[in-house]
């Protein structure tokens, strides 16, 4: 199976200290966001756990003792760097932080183990096309040395976010295909693999391909592992990613993005924070007397046992 650190929440940046002691004791509990009685338990041992998939706007609160996981498991990593400030992301570090963490980050995993997401790409007064297209660019020719490709896609016109970001401006096809084609150019300069991530345009003809951002490919390409020739079947239209099982809870990340769609506002999220206990199996709070415990499905999808590729 997949374990997912980063969907639901920033697990990397706010709780990191839980992670690691997760992973430490060799459980975690997750519950169920539709049915909160439901809770099921993962064992985090290299044995039930394929690869770990890490999603994250600032690694440094666990880059020391990163190597515990890294050392143990498989593991892949995104790291979302996009050319918004604290207007967009106000607990997100800036632009020129971020990529010194990445350089940092690369180092303890190896570049292979690294994608960069630029994403999503919106566009307001501020964060225009042209604004775009050159922060890309300097990103860039920061970055693709210290990572294994660039993952981006276009904002989704979700109700939540015309909420949210009253100022969002909507994208036409021209904006999209200017977008792309830029990105695509500067890619192939700095010599970057580029790629969309649920995204139903056709950008192929700029040189970025179309994928998902979590396939058995990429992670078995990363670890030197082979998996089976299974279907990825995503979780939402465009998307082509393997299942996984997130460990996190939504309404629960401070980084406060306006475009985030795991809180239903910033202030839940600050509010469920004083329920956190790094030493809890849960993420947030306890287990309650009415609470259910089944064991999660952690079926391999590895084709053969192989030892741990040492990077």
């Amino acid at each position: 199976m997949i374990i997912n650190t980063g969907g639901r929440t920033d697990t990397v940046q706010y709780y990191a200290k839980w992670l690691l002691k997760r992973f430490e004791e060799g459980y975690v509990l997750s519950r169920n966001p539709l049915f909160p009685n439901k809770v099921s338990r993962y064992e985090l041992t290299p044995e039930k756990v394929d690869c770990i998939q890490f999603c994250s706007k600032n690694y440094e609160p666990i880059l020391t003792d990163l190597s515990k996981i890294t050392d143990r498991f498989n593991t892949y990593f995104h790291y979302t760097i996009t050319a918004y400030g604290q207007d967009i992301e106000p607990g997100v570090p800036s632009i020129e932080k971020s990529i010194e963490i990445l350089k940092r980050l690369s180092v303890v995993t190896g570049k292979q183990r690294i994608a960069w997401r630029y994403d999503p790409v919106l566009l307001t007064d501020k964060y225009t096309v042209q604004t775009h297209m050159k922060t890309f660019s300097y990103m860039a020719k920061e970055i693709a040395p210290y990572v294994d490709r660039c993952i981006f896609s276009f904002v989704e016109m979700y109700k939540k976010l015309e909420i949210n970001m009253p100022e969002l401006i909507p994208m036409t096809d021209k904006d999209k295909d200017m977008l792309a084609k830029s990105f695509g150019e500067t890619a192939k300069s700095n010599n970057l693999y580029i790629q969309t991530c649920g995204t139903n345009g056709d950008y192929l003809h700029y040189g970025i391909y179309p994928s998902g951002c979590m396939t058995l490919e990429i992670m078995g390409n990363a670890n030197g592992i082979s998996f089976k020739d299974l279907k990825h079947k995503g979780t939402r239209q465009g998307c082509h990613c393997i299942e996984s099982r997130d460990i996190g809870a939504y309404d629960t990340c401070l980084n406060g993005c306006k475009y985030c769609y795991a809180n239903k506002n910033p202030n839940k999220a600050f509010e469920n924070y004083k329920y956190h206990d790094s030493n809890s199996p849960l993420l947030l709070g306890h287990l309650n007397e009415t609470d259910t415990i089944q064991q999660g499905n952690q079926k391999s999808f590895i084709g053969q046992r192989q030892q741990k590729l040492q990077l």
